[in-house]
């Protein structure tokens, strides 16, 4: 058996350059990625992705004629899955709700427990957690203004959907709460009002 002898071509010298250089590159970024302190993220090459050039909401914004961040939406502007509502907070619109306005939820229990809640969150300071018009607002004197009762004999004979309109639009001195109360817990306060609060 004969052994061969394997002969090794020399590497010339540009390879070997190219070899170094590369090495030089592949040790560089591998120091250069490492962090070199535990406490810090490391070398930072793109600033704008750690230090936001955003402007928080509540800031001055050159960018803007008035001066600020925060801009007010676009006139006419409606919000996703909502339905724009059809009356104005005047008495002709609020007795053509009382007869329009239907509620087709169902007095269920689970119904009439988040009509409770919401009745706790955004009614029962003014008109009280009977429904009586003596709510924490007024009866602490913070609220000179006594809040109409609903177990009055005009409210017993209120439709649900004039409750509705109410608390959408409101009446007299008594704000809106459309924009802050869905309209399925608007219908589930009116049903909370006419099936546990006036019976």
């Amino acid at each position: 058996m004969s052994n061969k002898i394997k002969k090794h071509k020399k590497i010339s010298g540009s390879q070997m350059k190219g070899l170094s250089i590369f090495a030089f590159c592949l040790s560089l970024f591998a120091f250069s990625s490492c962090d070199y302190n535990r406490r810090t993220t490391g070398w930072q090459y793109f600033d704008d992705m750690v230090t936001s050039p955003a402007y928080e909401s509540y800031t001055p914004n050159p960018n803007f004629a008035d001066g600020k961040t925060m801009q007010p939406p676009v006139p006419g502007t409606i919000p996703r899955g909502t339905v724009p509502y059809a009356y104005q907070k005047t008495d002709e619109d609020r007795a053509l709700a009382a007869v329009t306005l239907v509620n087709n939820l169902e007095p269920s229990k689970e119904n009439l427990q988040r009509g409770e809640k919401m009745y706790g969150i955004y009614c029962m300071q003014c008109h009280g957690e009977k429904g009586d018009g003596q709510g924490s607002l007024y009866v602490s004197k913070k609220y000179t203004y006594p809040p109409a009762s609903l177990l009055s004999e005009k409210m017993m004979a209120n439709p649900e959907g004039e409750i509705y309109h109410v608390i959408t639009v409101g009446h007299g001195i008594m704000g809106e709460h459309g924009s802050m109360i869905k309209p399925d817990d608007r219908w589930k306060i009116a049903m909370y009002v006419k099936e546990v609060l006036q019976n």
